[in-house]
């Protein structure tokens, strides 16, 4: 049979370029898809006339779009669905074994990423009210109405939503999704090897009713990447330390990179610290240590050593396994130059005093390994006898975390931007002292993996508030 090609879509109508990138397996070279390639030029002049997909989204009720929203789910998780414009069709098994080929995380990851997908899409209605405090979505329909008792009215900040997008993991595409129901456009520059969610998400909303207008999908270069963001009003984007530096202050953009999540355990719980090492092992390396949500950093007043020592013989031993078993914990790099850069990186910044590998007594063999022709890298835990070495706040795409001992009366001070935290403490006055932290975007209290969020809270900044402005309003 031929090779599927994806086209660009343009307002949701097909678009074959001549020019044309080759997505692969990971592991074989093997092409999976032909993927037509558009240029900056395209994108300017289609974003030049957005106000058509905007508009075609108006013509819905927020309710509308909610039930839309809905039952694209069910055809996301469970539909047969058209795989680009030569009459392929992808089932939710070619889906799995597809991006698995492409990105290297094993099945049982692109399922529960799978999973996460369908509950943000089933569940949309709880999650605006959640972002919206509860609003009724009405207003945003007509313009103005009450809240409380009192008048409110809202307009949109932007005429499309740019997006930016990574191959690391699926889920993040959850992100833009409370954007179709609120009648936003989305522009979506998908991730090299990891075009398959946002396209088959695109024809799981058209499926259901969706104006395919309001879709648009531009597998571009750098500088097309640059004008997706430049033009739409509001934009997420996916990156490094560099790329968050380059948006630093831009109100228009959302920065999604490392999160610097963390577990904190308080001195009231220190001495029972064994009773959270489940806890903090999932918290490391669940979906494979992609997540910008996985912690990369334990911090205790003591016992650092020890319970370094813990978590690398739970995860030092764990080895690369096919891609179909359903108990594989490690993802493959598509990219076969970031897990060289990884592991350098590592290894260098050891050889500065004061940072142990302890995962290395457990490994039995190098960090980085190939397996079945794919490259893996595995858990990394690093005790920081120095907690401010160099290794005490990094972030890598793959299972890794410090371990450091710092007093709790100066942690606070020292711990920087983290997205999530997860606080494992009874400690009042230090449960108040957390709650008046700046640095921390979520927080958990409790014995409550960084992994585990709530989608009827914000995440990274609140979509609804990112996308729609409130104003004064009196009507005469």
């Amino acid at each position: 049979m031929s090779i599927p090609h994806l086209p660009a879509l343009r307002k949701g109508r097909p678009y074959e370029s001549l020019d044309k990138a080759q997505v692969k397996d990971h592991k074989s070279g093997e092409v999976c898809a032909e993927i037509s390639q558009v240029n900056a030029g395209i994108v300017r002049k289609d974003l030049a006339k957005i106000g058509e997909a905007r508009a075609a989204l108006k013509k819905f009720t927020v309710e509308q779009l909610i039930e839309i929203t809905a039952k694209a789910g069910e055809l996301f998780l469970n539909g047969t669905l058209p795989l680009g414009d030569k009459g392929h069709t992808q089932t939710p098994q070619e889906y799995i074994a597809t991006l698995s080929r492409t990105s290297g995380l094993p099945h049982v990851m692109v399922k529960r990423n799978m999973a996460k997908l369908h509950f943000a899409l089933t569940n949309m209605k709880m999650i605006l009210n959640g972002l919206t405090r509860g609003l009724d979505l009405s207003v945003i329909d007509r313009g103005f109405g009450t809240q409380s008792g009192c008048p409110v009215s809202y307009f949109p900040t932007t005429k499309s939503l740019g997006l930016v997008m990574p191959s690391n993991s699926p889920a993040v595409n959850s992100l833009w999704l409370p954007a179709i129901a609120l009648k936003i456009p989305v522009v979506i520059k998908p991730g090299r090897e990891e075009p398959w969610t946002p396209y088959r998400l695109i024809q799981a909303f058209i499926a259901a009713g969706a104006p395919p207008e309001a879709f648009g999908f531009y597998p571009t270069d750098h500088e097309g990447s640059g004008e997706v963001v430049k033009l739409s009003g509001r934009n997420l984007v996916f990156g490094d330390v560099a790329m968050a530096k380059m948006y630093e202050g831009n109100p228009s953009v959302q920065v999604h990179g490392p999160g610097w999540s963390k577990i904190i355990i308080g001195e009231d719980k220190i001495e029972n610290w064994k009773d959270y090492l489940d806890v903090m092992v999932a918290s490391i390396s669940d979906n494979g240590g992609r997540s910008c949500i996985n912690a990369s950093a334990v911090i205790v007043p003591k016992y650092g050593k020890e319970i370094a020592t813990a978590l690398a013989e739970r995860l030092g031993p764990v080895m690369p396994t096919t891609s179909d078993d359903e108990n594989a914990r490690l993802a493959g790099f598509a990219n076969v130059k970031m897990a060289d850069y990884i592991d350098s990186a590592i290894d260098n910044d050891l050889k500065t005093p004061g940072a142990e590998d302890v995962t290395a007594q457990f490994r039995n063999g190098p960090r980085k390994t190939e397996f079945q022709g794919g490259t893996f890298l595995r858990p990394t835990i690093i005790w920081c006898s120095d907690n401010k070495h160099p290794l005490a706040n990094r972030e890598f795409l793959c299972p890794y975390a410090s371990v450091l001992e710092v007093p709790q009366g100066e942690v606070l001070g020292r711990i920087g931007y983290s997205l999530i935290v997860t606080a494992i403490t009874q400690d009042a006055a230090f449960i108040n002292d957390l709650l008046e932290c700046g640095d921390i975007d979520r927080l958990n209290i409790g014995p409550i993996s960084t992994m585990k969020i709530s989608w009827d809270q914000p995440h990274e900044g609140n979509m609804f508030e990112f996308l729609y402005k409130r104003r004064s309003i009196d009507c005469a």
